[in-house]
């Protein structure tokens, strides 16, 4: 039984397929290149633009309980801080401020003395911060539908 044969390809044929390729293949570069030169301006964001879910009564009741709350920064170390909350009232008192003086080493910080009522810095025992971490870069707090929620990426 005979075997038919293939498409012939013939050298025009395959020219002509080569000089499109190129062709597709310097557009997709160029448009590339276009959408590239738009400017350099980008910023990224990633997750939520602030600190939240933390439920007024149960965060504010933890604090009375055991002190202000540190809370590390996981993504650099550089902004750790400290959520404090000051009087009766769930709604209102909230603070938050840098866990540790500018330049300072990521092992020095502040920690609540309870007995004082004051922040005392664990590199210096002399370096103390009342209660409302006064003298410390402060972020902005605001309670929405019950929860805490600090603006942790200052404009």
């Amino acid at each position: 039984m005979p075997v038919s044969r293939g498409p012939s390809l013939n050298l025009r044929t395959a020219v002509v397929v080569g000089l499109a390729a190129v062709a597709v293949a310097l557009g997709l570069a160029l448009g590339v290149l276009l959408l590239t030169r738009g400017g350099t301006d980008v910023e990224i964001r990633l997750g939520d633009p602030d600190f939240r879910d933390m439920e007024t009564g149960r965060i504010s009741a933890e604090i009375a309980d055991r002190g202000p709350i540190l809370f590390g920064d996981v993504a650099d170390g550089e902004r750790d801080i400290i959520l404090q909350h000051l009087g009766d009232d769930p709604e209102s008192g909230w603070l938050a401020f840098e866990a540790r003086r500018p330049g300072q080493s990521r092992d020095c910080f502040f920690r609540w003395q309870a007995e004082q009522a004051v922040f005392v810095n664990t590199c210096d025992a002399d370096d103390v911060v009342d209660a409302a971490g006064t003298g410390l870069h402060h972020f902005d707090v605001a309670v929405v539908d019950g929860d805490v929620r600090v603006d942790i990426n200052p404009k």
